[in-house]
This record gives structure tokens, C-alpha cells and sequence, in this order.
């Protein structure tokens, strides 16, 4: 009867998110089907890229009117997909690229991750006069990687979800902006395709955004660009060891650390491709899947992105994600020419 039970549960899991995934599966099918299209690949529209135009096109213009049912297989595709996509990633990659970037982009990391949240707390705070949760979700989301950063200090805070809801919104929005900012931005700054992979790495929000611009601009540009940012992902968790002991420390402890695992399954999937040579068919059928669901997870990310949640979430966390997005994007390119070149 246990295993009865359990069957019968895997199986009620898998049945309510079929649908949210099948749907956000064919947008991203649909997001790699337009990139092979002259015009868009003239225009160096990547598959990702694509992908979450078609999510939020569709998620603005139907909105709310989307079946209920569509809602658990998307936000599955968003934090599972995205994960998976991530690791497989790292097939890609191996440390002897990581080792040949150099110490300069690990300091880099540090400075951008430090300097964003210490800004994003003190303009939030006393210039914005926000609540301390509502800076701080904000600025780690902005400084580190996201959403993902936004909900695993959500574990830790236990704040009010509207106060969640502001951050991933906010941090979702301005990240992608950079989608289709940054690689205008390669064309006008004076920074090679490594250096600028480095810079979009160090200061871009998301992994999956990061992904996407680096696929519009060329592989070597990605390739750089990913290994900065999952450094930075990283940093996600001395990050959260340092709040849960500040927290502790105030009497306010709340909630359990969060590991970013997949971020740590990433570097296994890069000593893999570091250590063994995979066959060239498989490796070749692994990337393939890799970029469907990087393209599932973009499209799942759009649909979910909807301007009038943005208004109705009022001005003030907005202007902190944009002032913070403006250091990222400004400060982040100085930063970039002062400690790599």
C-alpha cells in the first residue's frame, strides 16, 4: 500500500505540472524554430531571446485569462528547467578555460556582488525608505543571480510574499533588458568578446539571461560569460552563511541556509568535461537538450512576466532595481576596464 501511495502522489505531481510544461516547451520550441530564420538570425536573435519575447508577449496579452492549470508546470520550468539547463551547461566548459580567465575576474565578482549589495541596502533604506526586507531581497537579487537569489533568501528572511513578489518582478524586469541592451552595448564598447563576456557575467542578473546574451554575440563570448556569472552564483552562499549569522547574531534567525546545488552540480558537470572526453554524438544530443531547456525556462520566465503586476507593485522597489541596474551596467563596465581590461 506505501508504494501504491507514493505512485499515486509521483504521479498527481507529474499530471498538474504536464500541462504548464508542455505549453512553455512549445514556446521555447518555438523560440528555436524563429532563430533559424533569416531575418531573425541577421538580426542575431538568439533562441533564448526569442523565447521569453514569445512568453511575455503571450503572458501581457492573455494575462490572467491563462488556464490555472498552465501555473505549476510553468513555475516548474522557471526554477527546475532552468537548473537542469545550467548544469548541462557546464558540459561545455572545462577548468582549463576557467583557470585561463584569471584571477582578475574572481576579484571582479567579489566588487560587483559587495558593492551592489551594500548600495542596494543603503538607497533602499534611507534614501528610499523601504522595509529592510524589501532592500535587501532586492539588492541580493540584483548582485547575485536573481530570482534565485531573491527566493533562496527568501528561505532565510521569511518575509511577507508580496515583498517577494516585488523583488523577483523587479529583478526579472531590468535582467531582461539586458537581453537585448547588451549586445548592443558589444558593439560600442571597447572591450574584446573575452573582456565583455566577463563584464556580462559579472553584472547581468540572471544565468539563463547571461546564456542568452552570450549566444547573440558568439560562443566565446558565452563561454567566458557563464563561467563569471556561475562564479558569482556561487558567492550566493557565503552570502547566506554571512546573513544567517548576522541574523542569529540580532536575534532574528528564521529561517534554514539555502545552498544553491544546482550552481555546485555545474562545476561537477565542468570537472566531468574536464576529465573525460564524451563521445562526440552524445555530447553533441546533450547540448541540444541543453538549449531546449534554457529556451522552456526563458519562455516560462516571459509568460509570467506582466506589466500590470509591475504597476500594481508601486514605484519604489522599481526605482531601487533601476538605479542598482544602472551601477551593474555603468559602474560594472569600469570595473570591468579596472581589474581585467
Amino acid at each position: 500500500m506505501g508504494d501504491v501511495a507514493i505512485n499515486g502522489v509521483v504521479m498527481s505531481i507529474l499530471a498538474s505540472r504536464l500541462p504548464g510544461l508542455v505549453f512553455a516547451l512549445l514556446l521555447g520550441l518555438a523560440g528555436l524554430g524563429l532563430a533559424t530564420l533569416p531575418a531573425f538570425s541577421h538580426l542575431q536573435l538568439s533562441a533564448l531571446t526569442l523565447a521569453i519575447v514569445l512568453g511575455m508577449l503571450l503572458g501581457n496579452l492573455v494575462g490572467e485569462r491563462l488556464p490555472r492549470r498552465l501555473a505549476p508546470g510553468i513555475a516548474y520550468a522557471q526554477r527546475s528547467l532552468l537548473r537542469a539547463g545550467v548544469v548541462l551547461y557546464g558540459l561545455r566548459i572545462s577548468f582549463q578555460q576557467i583557470a585561463a580567465i584569471g584571477p582578475g575576474a574572481l576579484v571582479l565578482d567579489l566588487a560587483i556582488v559587495a558593492s551592489t549589495l551594500g548600495l542596494g541596502v543603503w538607497i533602499g533604506r534611507r534614501w528610499l525608505g523601504l522595509d529592510r526586507d524589501t532592500a535587501l531581497l532586492t539588492a541580493c537579487g540584483s548582485a547575485i543571480c536573481g530570482a534565485a537569489a531573491v527566493l533562496a533568501t527568501e528561505r532565510l528572511l521569511k518575509p511577507e510574499p508580496s515583498k517577494v513578489a516585488i523583488a523577483v518582478a523587479s529583478v526579472v524586469l531590468f535582467g531582461t533588458l539586458n537581453i537585448f541592451l547588451y549586445p548592443y552595448l558589444q558593439a560600442h564598447l571597447a572591450l574584446s568578446p573575452g573582456s565583455f563576456g566577463v563584464y556580462t557575467g559579472a553584472t547581468v542578473h540572471e544565468v539563463a539571461q547571461v546564456v542568452a546574451i552570450g549566444n547573440a554575440i558568439g560562443p566565446d563570448t558565452t563561454d567566458t560569460a557563464v563561467i563569471v556569472k556561475l562564479t558569482r552564483v556561487l558567492l550566493l552562499v557565503p552570502f547566506l552563511f554571512l546573513l544567517g549569522g548576522w541574523q542569529a547574531r540580532q536575534g532574528g534567525a528564521r529561517g534554514a541556509i539555502s545552498i544553491p546545488w544546482f550552481a555546485l552540480a555545474f562545476v561537477g558537470a565542468c570537472a566531468l568535461n574536464s576529465l573525460i572526453t564524451l563521445p562526440a554524438a552524445l555530447r553533441e544530443r546533450l547540448l541540444d537538450l541543453d538549449t531546449l531547456l534554457l529556451a522552456t525556462a526563458m519562455a516560462a520566465l516571459g509568460l509570467e512576466t506582466r506589466f500590470a503586476r509591475l504597476r500594481a507593485l508601486g514605484p519604489k522597489p522599481l526605482v531601487l532595481a533601476l538605479f542598482l541596474f544602472g551601477w551593474l551596467s555603468i559602474g560594472g563596465y569600469w570595473l570591468t576596464r579596472w581589474l581585467v581590461g
